[in-house]
């Protein structure tokens, strides 16, 4: 085992690398790379002896009949694999307050806030204190690899987009929040040694801000003032970048006159900030000047390039459901080269990006084996036809589960009919070294925070090896059916959420016959539509503001991220009802069968559509349209850790 031994890159390595030249910082790390994938199966073995050498004893592993035993064969032979809602009576008595050792062996020090949800309610995945280590060492990896493909980038600033969203405390006081909430409040972020990779145009200050306003604001203006020395730019998520462009387009000229005055806009009230900002406000006329002119044309296309004219490419996540903002970042950048460069979750970080210049719908993760014990559930696609016609749709869009429509349903049903169209079949876990070409899987790691043989829901296309190590395109996320930011709603929820709006119609003796959904991208923030064909029986119309209200029900009805989203973060606007003409359905369900090959016995309503001309063929019978008049409530905290 001394091979496995010797590719564990520790967090103080990292630290001594500073003290090198940039070359030579960039040789260890892409060293480490080769090492520990070319002994990818040591390292998982070594990886997982370590966890469970440490946490043999912890109640879980004895409840399963671990026994103190850590080899791998036995392992996976008394273990279970198992999903949150297994896992989340230990989690909840962690959470208030039980102490004894549970699930790992370390002190929980907090608990990261999925974007995935149960029951309503954000996940909580337990992290111990060193995971911030592992995190930061996957960080130090991404700029090594860049280099190989953009030299110079250690000669320029990063202007990168990034916030921190509201923590709360379970009932025994451990915090619960977001993953990056959680690393950018670290003092791996805050107090990292000067390194020209993270030297970005905004000051700590700005993201640790916890008003959204103004950290965006503040942000946005250090960047401007600082256009000529941007390279790179960025934010997590396509969407938070494309947010972060219509702020600027919405603003330029307040922001405008900051720079021309050298003075900060009153609006900017956290002390902090207006003193990290005014460290680099100066009066500016001619860069004001500049920007007024490229924002005054009318034309926002290239405006990236336009105001940061050195700017090499955009940094962002736009694999899975983010592939949707695709179009409207290569409008403002004039086609850039859109990078993703790192996957990663609230549960652990898996792996990088080794050729992050390839196209969007190339992108491949290399997981690396020293972060966490992987293995794989093998899944299959269905490729059937539900009247979406799942042609023509995103590499990494998921073909989406269709609920069969029965007029005796009227919606009282939980929507679960039929099958996910990645289900797991009877084979064994693989390992991470055994997996196939080709072949689609299911993620499921062993952590060393106490997660143990735990389903991720991301399901991984095998896309290659770098040596032993595979290489993995995103395809989806297990059941997602609509997502505009960090939300993630399914079919089930949303299905409860429409049946739950509906019943503002039966006053008026209205009901619904039929309905679909899509996320409409073409706002920023984007939005969820929902498509309703209304049977009006009554002896009078419903009213607009009752279809307001619908709008209303049906986000109360959905989860806590995407309220949260909605009423705190102001990622996502207001959901909207477009109600079409009666027929419309049926004129779907003709389109379907005859320019689609859809099957008349098989049809089924899909309840999420993606395909364009389906959309067209919606849009084109809309007659009216409502939006809901005020955001959902939402509150931070976790309503599931009060049940003790």
């Amino acid at each position: 085992m001394q091979g496995a031994q010797d590719t564990q890159l520790k967090a103080h390595d990292t630290n001594n690398i500073v003290t090198m030249t940039t070359k030579e910082k960039n040789q260890k790390a892409l060293e480490f790379i080769e090492q520990v994938t070319a002994n990818a199966d040591e390292v998982q073995r070594s990886v997982l002896a370590e966890i469970l050498g440490r946490s043999a004893h912890v109640e879980y592993l004895e409840k399963h009949g671990l026994n103190g035993r850590i080899n791998r064969e036995h392992f996976k032979k008394v273990i279970p694999v198992v999903t949150y809602e297994d896992v989340f009576p230990y989690i909840q008595r962690i959470a208030n307050g039980d102490t004894s050792p549970i699930l790992c062996s370390r002190p929980i020090s907090e608990f990261l806030t999925s974007s995935g949800t149960s029951g309503g309610e954000r996940k909580l995945m337990p992290a111990i204190e060193e995971e911030l280590e592992r995190k930061a060492l996957m960080y130090s990896l991404l700029m090594p690899i860049m280099d190989q493909f953009v030299p110079g980038l250690e000669h320029g600033k990063g202007m990168y987009f990034l916030f921190i969203k509201s923590e709360s405390k379970t009932p025994s006081g451990i915090l619960a929040r977001p993953v990056l909430t959680s690393y950018y409040k670290s003092s791996y972020f805050q107090q990292r040694q000067y390194d020209p990779y993270t030297n970005y145009t905004s000051p700590n200050e700005t993201v640790l801000c916890p008003d959204s306003y103004q950290s965006m604001y503040s942000q946005m203006l250090c960047g401007l003032c600082q256009n000529t020395q941007v390279i790179r730019v960025g934010a997590v998520f396509a969407s938070g970048f494309i947010r972060a462009i219509k702020f600027l387009e919405q603003h330029w000229e307040v922001l405008c006159h900051d720079i021309r005055t050298g003075t900060l806009n009153i609006q900017i009230a956290d002390s902090s900030v207006r003193e990290s900002v005014m460290r680099i406000l100066r009066p500016d006329p001619r860069l004001a000047d500049f920007i007024e002119e490229e924002c005054r044309t009318g034309s926002w296309k290239g405006i990236i390039i336009r105001l940061w004219p050195n700017t090499k490419y955009i940094d962002v996540i736009v694999t899975g459901t983010m592939a949707q903002y695709i179009p409207t970042i290569n409008y403002y950048s004039s086609d850039l080269p859109i990078v993703c460069t790192m996957y990663a979750s609230s549960e652990c970080y898996f792996g990088i990006n080794l050729n992050p210049m390839c196209k969007p719908s190339e992108v491949a993760y290399s997981l690396l084996p020293n972060m966490a014990y992987f293995e794989f559930l093998p899944v299959h696609s269905s490729d059937e036809f539900g009247g979406d016609g799942s042609h023509g749709k995103h590499p990494h869009e998921e073909t989406t589960e269709f609920l069969p429509v029965h007029s005796s349903d009227k919606f009282g049903g939980d929507g679960s009919h039929g099958k996910h169209p990645h289900e797991e079949t009877t084979e064994e876990l693989v390992n991470l070294v055994d997996v196939k070409l080709g072949q689609e899987y299911e993620l499921v790691v062993t952590t060393y925070s106490g997660l143990y043989r735990y389903r991720v829901g991301d399901i991984l296309r095998v896309a290659g090896f770098k040596h032993k190590a595979p290489q993995f395109n995103f395809v989806c996320r297990k059941n997602v059916a609509l997502s505009i930011d960090a939300d993630k709603t399914n079919e089930v929820e949303l299905h409860n959420a429409v049946k739950n709006a509906v019943n503002h119609l039966l006053q008026f003796g209205a009901s619904l016959t039929e309905y679909t959904s899509y996320a409409d991208t073409s706002t920023i923030p984007g939005h969820y539509v929902l498509f309703w064909e209304i049977d009006n029986r009554g002896t009078a119309p419903v009213p607009p503001s009752t279809l307001s209200d619908c709008c209303l029900a049906i986000e109360e009805s959905l989860n806590s991220v995407y309220r949260q989203g909605r009423a705190s973060d102001h990622s996502i606007g207001p959901l909207e009802i477009r109600v079409v003409e009666n027929g419309t359905f049926d004129k779907l369900m003709d389109y379907s069968i005859s320019q689609l090959g859809a099957s008349i016995n098989q049809y089924k309503t899909p309840r999420c559509v993606r395909y364009a001309p389906i959309i067209e063929l919606l849009n084109s019978r809309v007659v009216a349209s409502y939006f809901s008049p005020k955001c959902p409530t939402w509150t931070p905290g976790h309503r599931q850790l009060s049940n003790k």
